[in-house]
């Protein structure tokens, strides 16, 4: 049967069995004259579209375990079933077939392999070397020009940001060499302090090399030396009471520690690695990567391979690496979150494409594993927001509807959240989400008026359904309409469930059914407990998108609630921030002033370069870190 008669009935079990021998009987026709040698082998439809690319140590071998059915899952029983035909190319190893498995891979994206969807190449920071007066610029591709490339960093802003701060603090031109030769005069960038103007003459080529030679040593990992020169410059500077200079090198250190702001995390002696976390659910998998170069994070950025929901982290990991760097070349160190297939061969393999030495690791303990474990917790959080945006929001809704017995599907969601650093700034959140997702226009935030004892979180809760919903009473006493609720939400347990139950009964409104979402033991997202009065409290089931989408509005109302708590303590410019902190005297304020530059560069600033500081121990710093980072919520 062929042709159309054969296409409307491929969907019956006969044609299945069909297809299944056809495809068998295409495959047992190579085995004769198939090597026993490395290569890789590719399956193709009756179009002859690539269906799978395998490698393979032995190719008859491999090729031969495809005819012994019983043993295969229904996914390659499928595309055993659709190949008509094959294609080889045999290999003098199997660390050369892998390569070549991972190039094929990402040329023919074959329906039945780990496909990685995103392989754009990563943009780098280029200092050039091919002028007298270098240029500092943004780059993507060949590394084909003269001059030092410093990178990859996870996305064209990080790198923006990045060369904004360091034109800012090394003052080094960013314009073409065709602009450069053409000027007569400063441009703009000169004016705004952030170039040394040396293509009108105001810094002689010595004095240029001296800037690039600093700038060049911050990005290859000797940013301390750099920023103590710095320091020690101002500080001279400001003795001999030449105020000028000594704002200037305070406006390059604030530049310097600007980029250390956004580093959101490190690792001492890491050197040159990237770190890549697995976490799957609902059939799919996230991959978070963070890059570090000369010890720096350079950002990190999610991936979402196409797999079977059958794979585990491993097999998709392994198949997510060797493409990965497939056109790029690997760093010293490769650190994983779980232990990949054929690991060996795969380490043999990055070797040779990086043409020196790699190690890939699953670190057990220590630092590299806090930051594998940091990278695993992003990875959770991009996937949980990646299916919550993906799904249709009306079925995650009714999903809601069933999962709290509710009439039907909630058109208006509001979630609370309050947040506070030991009581003090209280402020209230309520965002509101519904088929149309966040309505950032109806969030509302409450400064708590009190009077509410330090930290009571049940007062501070009680305070702002009150106001919230006294209000609405007095602007829509029907209780209908577009701004009433049918859910609200609360981020809290047994407590605070209790008094947002108590709140509405006291103003008479019976009809808003209140949750409570609270994190399980240990605070482990994903076995949330949930409140209900007059119920008992009960888990949805771990893998269940609606549990990801009420996670997405407990985070979202998280957010938006630090985010108002700090705002408002920001207002309170009485005194510096510094001083709020318990234990910080004239000296250490003093020592971190020349170490940042600004108060809100040691806000911004990570536990590890606090600690760096001169007179800073491990508990000040923490102390420092807690008071700015600490527990808010």
């Amino acid at each position: 049967m062929t042709g159309p008669a054969k296409a409307a009935n491929d969907s019956s079990p006969t044609a299945r069995s069909e297809g299944l021998s056809a495809g068998l009987g295409t495959i047992e026709g190579y085995l004769r004259t198939l090597p026993g040698s490395p290569g890789v082998y590719r399956m193709l439809d009756r179009k002859g579209d690539a269906l799978y690319v395998g490698k393979a140590r032995n190719l008859r071998r491999r090729v031969a375990a495809y005819t012994q059915v019983g043993k295969q899952p229904l996914r390659l029983l499928r595309m055993i079933a659709a190949t008509r035909s094959m294609e080889f190319v045999v290999t003098r190893s199997e660390v050369e077939a892998l390569l070549l498995e991972a190039n094929l891979i990402k040329r023919l994206r074959p329906r039945y392999n780990v496909l990685l969807r995103d392989d754009k190449t990563f943009p780098h920071i280029l200092i050039t070397g091919d002028h007298g007066f270098p240029q500092i610029t943004k780059h993507r591709g060949a590394e084909s020009r003269a001059g030092r490339y410093f990178g990859p960093f996870a996305s064209a802003g990080a790198v923006n940001r990045t060369i904004t701060a360091l034109q800012r603090a090394f003052l080094l031109r960013n314009c073409t060499d065709s602009v450069f030769s053409n000027r007569t005069r400063p441009c703009l960038q000169y004016q705004i302090k952030r170039c040394s103007a040396p293509c009108v003459g105001y810094v002689d080529e010595a004095g240029y090399a001296e800037q690039v030679e600093e700038a060049s040593a911050f990005l290859a990992g000797r940013s301390a030396a750099v920023q103590e020169r710095f320091g020690r410059a101002m500080v001279d500077a400001s003795d001999r009471l030449d105020f000028e200079t000594a704002a200037r090198y305070r406006d390059r250190i604030r530049a310097l520690s600007a980029i250390q702001a956004h580093q959101d995390i490190n690792v001492e002696g890491i050197g040159d690695a990237d770190a890549m976390a697995a976490f799957q659910a609902g059939g799919q998998t996230c991959i978070q990567v963070y890059f570090f170069r000369a010890g720096r994070n350079y950002g990190t950025r999610a991936y979402f391979p196409n797999h079977d929901a059958a794979q585990n982290e491993g097999e998709v990991l392994s198949a997510f690496v060797a493409q990965f760097y497939d056109d790029k070349r690997p760093p010293k160190m490769v650190l994983l979150s779980h232990q990949p297939e054929e690991i060996e061969l795969l380490t043999e393999a990055l070797t040779l494409r990086a043409d020196r030495k790699v190690d890939l690791a699953v670190p057990r303990r220590g630092d590299k594993r806090r930051l594998i474990d940091h990278a695993g917790a992003n990875a959770r959080e991009a996937l949980a927001r990646r299916l919550a945006e993906t799904s249709a929001q009306s079925k995650l809704l009714a999903g809601v509807a069933g999962a709290f017995d509710l009439d039907g599907p909630p058109d208006r969601i509001e979630v609370y959240d309050n947040s506070h650093i030991s009581g003090t700034h209280p402020v209230g959140a309520m965002i509101v989400a519904g088929p149309e997702g966040f309505r950032k226009t109806a969030y509302r935030k409450f400064n708590i008026k009190g009077p509410v004892s330090p930290g009571d979180d049940y007062a501070m809760m009680r305070e702002v359904l009150t106001r919230r919903f006294a209000r609405a009473l007095k602007e829509n006493p029907d209780q209908d309409g577009a701004d009433w609720p049918d859910l609200v939400l609360i981020d809290g347990g047994l407590g605070q469930t209790s008094v947002a139950a108590e709140v509405l009964e006291e103003l008479g409104i019976t009809d808003v059914p209140v949750v409570g979402i609270a994190k399980g033991p240990d605070r482990d997202a994903g076995r949330e407990r949930f409140f209900l009065p007059g119920r008992d409290a009960f888990s949805l089931e771990p893998r269940d998108p609606v549990l990801y989408y009420l996670q997405r509005l407990r985070d979202e109302a998280h957010r938006f609630a630090i985010g108002s708590h700090r705002a408002r303590r920001g207002k309170d410019v009485g005194r510096s921030p510094i001083d709020e902190i318990p234990g910080i005297g004239p000296r250490r304020k003093k020592a971190l002033l020349l170490r940042f530059g600004a108060a809100k560069a040691v806000a911004r600033a990570s536990l590890e370069d606090l600690e760096s500081v001169d007179g800073i121990s491990r508990a000040v710093a923490k102390k420092i870190y807690e008071h700015f980072h600490g527990d808010t919520g």
